[in-house]
């Protein structure tokens, strides 16, 4: 399964990757400390030791590097869930560390970084090139499960494979979603098993 994350950053300037890299190490320990959106690029580029017009040879905004931070903690979280579910054949038992890597996975960004949280929070609210391929390749990989099940019969194949799909998406999504996680934090424990039995069940011949 290819697990490479495709950059989503609007960058721009030199091709000096080392650079970007430690524009990015160096704002994400700043987010962590100071927060997302009470910091500007001056403050920014003043704690990393660079000019305001150096920072904007390699990134075109602000957004652009919290871009590059959503898509690596993203991409953490989208690994877990792929490791997870590695080397497990049954769809249905697939699908149940699906549910259950997802929601912990994204739990645990929630109370380790809370800074770092505000981040995944404006990227939601404001629909972010990064979330959004986020969540295509998780429809994919949901996707992916959906026609395994049909294919060796186990899940039913009345429903359109999209509009299946898109149901067990929308089922998961509340504990993906940054801004709608936080309302859901008292049924983390429960979700996962209580919420896939709920799918496998209506998915079932």
């Amino acid at each position: 399964m290819n697990t490479s994350i495709a950059p989503t950053a609007a960058s721009r300037g030199p091709a000096t990757h080392d650079v970007r890299d430690q524009i990015v190490v160096a704002a994400t320990e700043h987010f962590s400390h100071y927060g997302y959106e009470k910091t500007t690029v001056s403050d920014l580029a003043k704690a990393i030791g660079f000019s305001k017009a150096y920072v904007y040879k390699f990134f075109e905004s602000k957004q652009a590097i919290g871009e590059m931070i959503c898509a690596n903690c993203l991409a953490k979280i989208e690994q877990e869930i792929l490791q997870a579910i590695e080397g497990v054949d049954p769809p249905a038992e697939k699908l149940r560390k699906l549910f259950r890597a997802s929601v912990e996975a994204s739990q645990r960004l929630f109370f380790q970084d809370r800074k770092l949280y505000e981040i995944a929070e404006s990227a939601a609210a404001e629909r972010w090139q990064s979330v959004l391929a986020y969540e295509e390749r998780l429809r994919a990989l949901l996707q992916q499960i959906l026609q395994q099940g049909r294919e060796c019969g186990d899940f039913e194949r009345k429903t359109p494979l999209d509009e299946a799909t898109n149901a067990v998406y929308l089922v998961l999504r509340p504990y993906l979603n940054p801004l709608l996680l936080q309302h859901s934090l008292d049924y983390t424990e429960q979700a996962p098993a209580l919420l896939s039995s709920l799918v496998l069940r209506s998915l079932s011949t």
